[in-house]
């Protein structure tokens, strides 16, 4: 009797201890194949956690096992997660239901309006471009902002940010307020009003600048001729703002590669040959080199421009109109050779 009991009670240690081993087993045993990052969007169930998990893991049996004995299906956080190879179910679960997730670092530049800087956020974060597109127009917003419809571009300086993956449209949006508040800072400022223009100004003006030349060392010369103009009372003259007066009009996707004496009559806020002063807006979004160009500028007495036919991208400068007749000429000689009639 006395042995049959022993017996009894070993198989029943012994059970105890391999119903002990699976529950260990299940919680501690490493179950992450591969160190990687995975997404969790805004709303997801458990059901289709499992969906974006389960190619992660080698068990997801016991990794659902112990998901469920902590909770987690309830507690489901959204975010870009990095999971680290050797990760047992117990850090998994605590690590994504902690939710300390990894930010991502979210880049634009030469987003030349409001629709193609949605679609290119859109492609880096959760939020869908309409919706920030959406945000992105909202008069409110940009009104208490200190914006309009002509400058709301203005506020998205192009650079490198972090951001988590899960933000949505406004937050996104609050942050390049932030941003952009933060960048004009009271040196960027000072300058400026040195120049006596508004920020607003000077990335309009910047936003010409980069449109003239993509040669960043030449951006300062341009910037400084255009300055020259403006401080002078003479119209700006850029050709670049009538071709964004002619996309205006005829759409965004005409290419006009030539701007013939036509097209300087158009009749548009824009044309900053018929007027005045800088236009309503910027016309593109300028780089930091380019703003920052504006701001320090080079001195001279250049005040007219003129693309170089013997080094193509640069320009050649003049300090008077006669100086200027005979760049041009060249010029014009270099386009008609080329067949350029648009």
């Amino acid at each position: 009797m006395k042995k049959k009991i022993a017996i009894g009670i070993a198989v029943i240690v012994l059970m105890l201890g391999l119903i002990g081993y699976s529950f260990y087993s299940k919680i501690y045993t490493s179950n992450v194949s591969k160190t990687t990052s995975i997404l969790i969007p805004t709303g997801t169930d458990f059901e289709s956690f499992i969906k974006i998990i389960k190619p992660h893991i080698e068990n997801v049996n016991d990794f659902v096992w112990v998901a469920k004995k902590k909770n987690y299906p309830n507690k489901i956080r959204a975010g870009k997660f990095k999971i680290t190879e050797g990760m047992n179910n117990d850090e998994l679960v605590d690590h994504l239901r902690g939710g300390k997730q990894e930010t991502i670092t979210l880049t634009f530049n030469n987003q030349d309006d409001l629709e193609k800087l949605a679609g290119r956020i859109s492609v880096q974060i959760e939020a869908d471009s309409l919706s920030l597109l959406d945000a992105f127009k909202n008069e409110d917003f940009i009104a208490k902002s200190g914006f309009n419809t002509s400058t709301a571009l203005a506020m998205y300086i192009p650079n490198s940010y972090d951001f988590y993956w899960n933000t949505n449209a406004e937050q996104f949006q609050e942050k390049m307020l932030k941003e952009y508040k933060n960048f004009w800072n009271e040196s960027r400022i000072q300058k400026a009003k040195k120049q006596n223009i508004t920020p607003l100004q000077v990335v309009t003006l910047a936003s010409i600048v980069q449109k003239e030349t993509a040669v960043v060392s030449e951006r300062k010369t341009v910037a400084g001729l255009y300055l020259n103009r403006l401080h002078d009372f003479w119209p700006l003259q850029a050709d670049p703002t009538i071709i964004f007066a002619l996309k205006q009009k005829y759409g965004q996707d005409k290419e006009f590669k030539r701007v013939l004496n036509k097209d300087l009559k158009i009749d548009s806020p824009y044309n900053t040959y018929a007027n005045f002063g800088l236009p309503p807006g910027p016309i593109g979004m300028p780089d930091i080199s380019s703003i920052d160009a504006v701001l320090n500028p080079e001195d001279h007495q250049y005040y007219y421009m003129c693309a170089n036919v013997e080094n193509i991208g640069y320009h050649k400068f003049a300090k008077t109109l006669k100086e200027h007749n005979i760049n041009a000429a060249a010029y014009q000689k270099w386009v008609s050779q080329q067949g350029i009639n648009r």
